[in-house]
């Protein structure tokens, strides 16, 4: 007689089961640790395509774009006005961005229905794949709270105020950082009608941060933009720029300061196009000495 098909035991059927999670264990922390290498890659990518698309901006217009353009003194090359466009708006025929950039008109405000077709593209070059955030958050008014003013794309990279904290942009004029004429002053490499050029970067351009990361936080509803500041938007200044009042991902940050979703630090533009990974536990003072452009600090190791 033709003995009968064995099946396996339970046990059998168990152990089997209990080993394929044993190796799921065992290899996914790996996979995870290899899209995370890969997030990181595509971020440094990003930050390097800004780094260059500021210096070929410079090459054109002999300065670096403004951090925002809006009401008070300068002049700007291409970019006179008052529509609150941001620096990261400004570099976008660089970034080969032209269809995007000709959508913006720039004799109304960049919140104005009609540039909502510029303002609502959303741009992998300005996101760190890293940050699970939706492309596109809304933001309200000021004065009237759940009345939305402008639907905005979400940012990852800001540009460099310096170590001074943004909200002192609130003062009254002739309180520093800001000026008898209103101009929201830092003495970083962006600011309110800023035109800082390469000479101007006095500390040297390898030490010397010209962007930066920072997460989106929605426990905080807190998101960045790269169109520039849009008005009567809440801490309007600090949407498109960043301070060092903290290290990166300190438990204390403000709204203004560097954080990434990477693991021990955030990445860093620095004004030679090189892309340097600063760590959390890096010391303040020489994090601080890195946002300024002619402090005359000596910068070491970072």
């Amino acid at each position: 007689m033709k003995a009968g098909r064995r099946g396996f035991t339970l046990i059998e059927l168990l152990v089997v089961i209990a080993i394929i999670a044993v190796l799921i264990a065992l290899l996914l922390p790996a996979v995870q640790r290899a899209r995370e290498a890969a997030r990181r890659t595509q971020c440094i990518n990003n930050l390097k395509q800004l780094g260059l698309a500021l210096q070929n901006y410079h090459d054109s217009f002999k300065m670096f774009p403004p951090g925002y353009i809006a009401d008070g003194p300068g002049t700007h090359v291409a970019h006179d006005g008052t529509s609150g466009i941001g620096w990261g708006a400004m570099v976008l025929p660089q970034l080969d961005q032209v269809n995007v950039w000709r959508l913006f008109n720039p004799n109304v405000s960049i919140a104005d229905p009609i540039n909502d077709k510029f303002r609502e593209n959303a741009l992998s070059v300005f996101r760190c794949p890293s940050d699970p955030q939706s492309d596109m958050w809304e933001i309200e008014h000021e004065s009237t709270p759940g009345t939305i003013l402008a639907n905005l794309p979400i940012a990852n990279y800001v540009g460099s105020f310096g170590t001074e904290e943004l909200n002192g942009c609130e003062n009254a004029p002739g309180t520093p950082p800001v000026s008898a004429t209103g101009q929201c002053i830092g003495n970083g490499a962006f600011y309110h009608n800023s035109s800082v050029k390469l000479r101007s970067i006095t500390d040297g351009y390898t030490e010397t941060i010209l962007i930066g990361e920072r997460r989106a936080d929605e426990r905080l509803n807190w998101y960045s933009t790269w169109v520039g500041m849009v008005p009567e938007g809440e801490e309007a200044f600090q949407r498109i720029l960043g301070a060092t009042d903290h290290t990166p991902n300190h438990p204390d940050t403000h709204f203004d300061d560097y954080s990434s979703h990477h693991t021990g630090g955030a990445h860093f533009g620095l004004g030679d196009g090189s892309v340097h990974f600063v760590s959390d536990s890096v010391d303040l003072t020489l994090f601080q000495s890195l946002a300024t452009i002619k402090g005359g600090e000596i910068v070491g190791e970072f």
